[in-house]
C-alpha cells in the first residue's frame, strides 16, 4: 500500500505494483504533518472510540483535558481505524466526507467512511505501508 502526499491519494497495490484501488485522502497538516518512509499495519478497528490527548494541542480543539467521544460515523475518526506502526498515526475514516483532499488532516490520513471501510477489507496485519513524499 501507498499513501502519496503529493497526489492525496492512498493506493493499494498488486505485487507488480499495479494499483488495485485508488481512493482519495488528506493528508498530514502542518502541526502534525504525516510521516515519511515506511510503516505496517498493526490492527483494523470497526466502529473505533475516539481518544483526544491534548498534547497534540489540535487547532480548533480548546480543551488541555482527554476526552472520549463514542464510536460512530460521526466521530472524528469515523467508523475505521487502521492502526500504523507509527504511534498516534492511522487511516481512518471521517463525519465530513466532502473535505476529503480538499483540508488537512490532524496528521492521519483521512478517506470517506465508505472509502475506509473498502481499504479495511483489502488490508492485513503486518501489510507495508509506503509514505510517498511529494
Amino acid at each position: 500500500m501507498e499513501v502519496d502526499k503529493g497526489a492525496h491519494q492512498v493506493r493499494v497495490l498488486d505485487p507488480s505494483n499495479k494499483a488495485l484501488a485508488v481512493y482519495p485522502a488528506s493528508i498530514g497538516s502542518d502541526e502534525k504533518p504525516a510521516p515519511s518512509g515506511q510503516a505496517e499495519i498493526q490492527r483494523v478497528v470497526h466502529n473505533p472510540t475516539y481518544h483526544y490527548d491534548p498534547d497534540f494541542a489540535f487547532k480548533g480543539v480548546k480543551t488541555k483535558r482527554p476526552f472520549t467521544i463514542a464510536a460512530g460515523p460521526n466521530n472524528p475518526v469515523g467508523s475505521i481505524w487502521i492502526d500504523l506502526s507509527i504511534e498516534s498515526y492511522g487511516i481512518h475514516g471521517t463525519p465530513e466526507p466532502g473535505k476529503i483532499g480538499k483540508t488537512f488532516s490532524h496528521g492521519c490520513i483521512r478517506l470517506t467512511n465508505w472509502d475506509a471501510e473498502d481499504l479495511a477489507s483489502m488490508v492485513h496485519k503486518h501489510m507495508k505501508v509506503t509514505f510517498k513524499d511529494e
